[in-house]
């Protein structure tokens, strides 16, 4: 495996990581909705930087989802409700992890979250070979 492949493989390990810790939080201890939500966002930011790196488009260190697609659309369509359920998770990259910003996510927010996060998961890997899985 190339450099370049390992490194993708990389970020993918690490979103798959934070995706699992969302979904096993999430099932074990749902009142902890602050630490879901930043591991559902985790997981989106790590998957479109794991696609950046494939079309090899730079990125500067940021937690926006929406920079991210932004960057990911002078190479590939990214549409509306991409951009919507980033815009979903996008602030809890940042704001959930200071006890000033704290708020409360339903079980059904959370369920979504999670779900957004699987369906840029299925996106990611719709787009790069199949070696990375």
């Amino acid at each position: 495996m190339n450099e370049k492949s390992n490194i993708i493989k990389q970020w993918i390990e690490k979103a798959d990581h934070d995706l699992g810790t969302a979904e096993i939080v999430f099932q074990h201890m749902p009142d902890y909705y602050d630490t879901i939500a930043f591991h559902c966002q985790q997981a989106v930011e790590k998957y479109l930087k794991a696609l950046l790196l494939f079309y090899d488009i730079e990125f500067r260190k940021s937690h926006s989802l929406i920079y991210l697609l932004d960057l990911l659309s002078i190479k590939i369509d990214i549409d509306q409700e991409k951009y919507h359920n980033a815009i979903r998770l996008n602030s809890f990259g940042v704001q959930v992890r200071y006890p000033d910003k704290t708020f409360f996510l339903s079980r059904e927010e959370l369920v979504t979250a999670i779900e957004v996060v699987t369906d840029f998961r299925d996106y990611v890997f719709e787009k790069i070979d199949k070696k990375y899985e």
